[in-house]
Order: structure tokens, then C-alpha cells, then sequence
């Protein structure tokens, strides 16, 4: 193929880029949504429980890479609906997630004492870089499921505001045992007395609370709402990295026995079977490869 043809071929404006970018996606939803979530689980804990040899035990590498795949629904979905106030939005929102998490692990406020157990990756200040790609878009696809969920409700500021801080406050009753159970990282200089919840402090979700207000009331004013939803309605893998979240924590949590996680986390996967946004069909494996059809 020459350079033309190549040129060619390639996306010559945004709207054929993202275009491209939901085929890519909508053809490979198995792979990416079920696939990687569960060979996620299986390596995490093997990582753990030191089953697997130096380098694959928790490789940065590997542990970016899955996690840029499964979160690719939501940035692909979300990409079209970014305009310079989304642009600035998100771009206060990664500031800010940066600094609070500096400011986590130099003085243990506002989650508590705590220092990373695991490489995540480059880091600046102690801070890994790819932070916002895991909190980030947590938020969202709370936001996204409230949307949903609460249907004309969602119009009130107030309900929506409390019920997405709910569900986030939620998704990190999942995520963060998870994580502790795995080693990622550890709480410590605790009171004697102090109550843990699975190895994390009460601390921890207090901080949440702070963050995820911050995080919804920023993303509230960034997106269109309506045009979420209209994005949502004609998108069918928009919430699939939520998919990929309820298999990959569910999972580990369940492993470890962490029993109550893995209900929280069995609740979202009934409001994403609520909101018919989870297609069961994702589950089935092709009874061909798709080379050989």
C-alpha cells in the first residue's frame, strides 16, 4: 500500500475520527468489556498472591494498558460531546484530582494516612500519572447511569447531584477494598480504635465524599445533559466500561471474600441490566474467530 492509499484511508476530519473510533469499538465490545475485566482479575490476583513471576507480577505497563482498553467505551462515547467548556472542565477536574491526591499522600488528608503498595507507573511528586484515568471516568459512568436510572428526576439539580455522589461514594465501597486486598496500597498510622471496613478507614470514605462532589459538580456543568442522554440513547457501549468495573472488582472482591463489595457491586450490574444497557450477548463467545468467517 502506498502513502496515498494509506492517506487515504485515514480519517480527514473529527467526525470521521470518532466515527471510526465507535466502529473500532462496537466491533471488538466482547474483547474489550468481558475479556480484559476477567483476564484483569486473573493477573491482579496472581500478581497478589505471588503466583506470578517478575516482570508480569503487577507490570505497569500491563495494568495502564488494560485500563486505558476498558475505559475506551466512555472516552469513545464521550469524545464527540467535547467542547471547550467540556475541555475545561475535565482539565480543572485531572488539576484537581492531582491535587488532592498530593495532598493524600503528604499529609493524609482528606482519605487518611496511606502510601502505593504497587508500581501504577510514572509518578510526579508521588502522584502516578495516570490518576486520572482511573478516577476520572468512574464518575462519569456513575453520571451516566444516574441519567438513566432517574429518567425525568434527573432534571432536579439537587436529586441528580446526590443520588451520582451516592453512586460514587458507592462504586468506591467496590473499589478501594479491592484495591487494598491486592496490596495497590496501604492505610496505616490508624488509631488503635479506629473502625476499617475491610482494611480501609471510615477516613477514606469521608474523603470520597469530598471528591466525588467536586468531580459530579464539575462534570454537571462541563456536559450538555441532554446531549448525553442523546449520545447515551444511539450508543450501546457507552456504559460498557461499567461492565468491565461490576467483572474486574466484582471479581477480585469475591476472591478475597469481600462479600459486601461484591454485592454493591452486583447492584450496579442490575442497574445497568435495569437501564438495558448491558447486552447479554456480550457474554456469549463467537462461534467463530472472526478471521475465519
Amino acid at each position: 500500500m502506498s502513502a496515498s492509499d494509506l492517506r487515504a484511508r485515514l480519517p480527514s476530519t473529527r467526525g470521521e475520527a470518532e466515527a471510526a473510533l465507535d466502529r473500532l469499538v462496537r466491533d471488538n465490545r466482547f474483547t474489550i468489556s468481558v475479556f480484559f475485566p476477567l483476564n484483569g482479575a486473573v493477573l491482579l490476583v496472581a500478581s497478589a498472591m505471588g503466583w506470578l513471576p517478575d516482570p508480569l507480577a503487577f507490570n505497569a505497563f500491563l495494568i495502564l494498558l488494560g485500563t486505558f482498553v476498558m475505559r475506551s467505551p466512555l472516552i469513545v462515547g464521550v469524545l464527540p460531546l467535547v467542547t471547550r467548556r467540556a475541555a475545561l472542565g475535565v482539565g480543572a477536574l485531572t488539576a484537581y484530582a492531582y491535587a488532592i491526591e498530593y495532598t493524600g499522600v503528604t499529609t493524609g488528608w482528606p482519605y487518611g494516612w496511606f502510601h502505593y503498595g504497587v508500581d501504577l507507573g510514572p509518578t510526579v511528586a508521588g502522584v502516578p500519572i495516570g490518576l486520572p484515568v482511573f478516577f476520572i471516568p468512574l464518575v462519569m459512568n456513575a453520571y451516566l447511569l444516574c441519567l438513566l436510572l432517574l429518567g425525568d428526576r434527573a432534571r432536579n439539580g439537587a436529586v441528580r447531584l446526590g443520588v451520582v455522589i451516592a453512586a460514587v461514594l458507592a462504586m468506591d465501597v467496590v473499589l478501594d477494598p479491592g484495591a487494598v486486598a491486592l496490596g495497590f496500597w496501604e492505610y496505616y498510622r490508624l488509631a488503635d480504635d479506629a473502625v476499617l471496613f475491610y482494611g480501609v478507614p471510615l477516613s477514606n470514605y469521608a474523603g470520597w465524599v469530598v471528591s466525588a462532589t467536586v468531580a459530579v459538580v464539575a462534570l454537571d456543568w462541563s456536559f450538555d445533559r441532554e446531549a448525553l442522554l442523546a449520545r447515551l440513547d444511539r450508543t450501546e457501549f457507552m456504559l460498557d466500561d461499567l461492565v468491565s468495573f461490576v467483572i474486574l472488582w466484582g471479581g477480585i472482591n469475591a476472591w478475597f471474600g469481600n462479600w459486601i463489595p461484591v454485592a454493591v457491586a452486583a447492584l450496579f450490574g442490575v442497574g445497568l441490566l435495569k437501564t438495558d444497557r448491558f447486552d447479554s450477548r456480550l457474554l456469549r463467545l463467537p462461534r467463530r474467530l472472526p478471521w475465519r468467517s
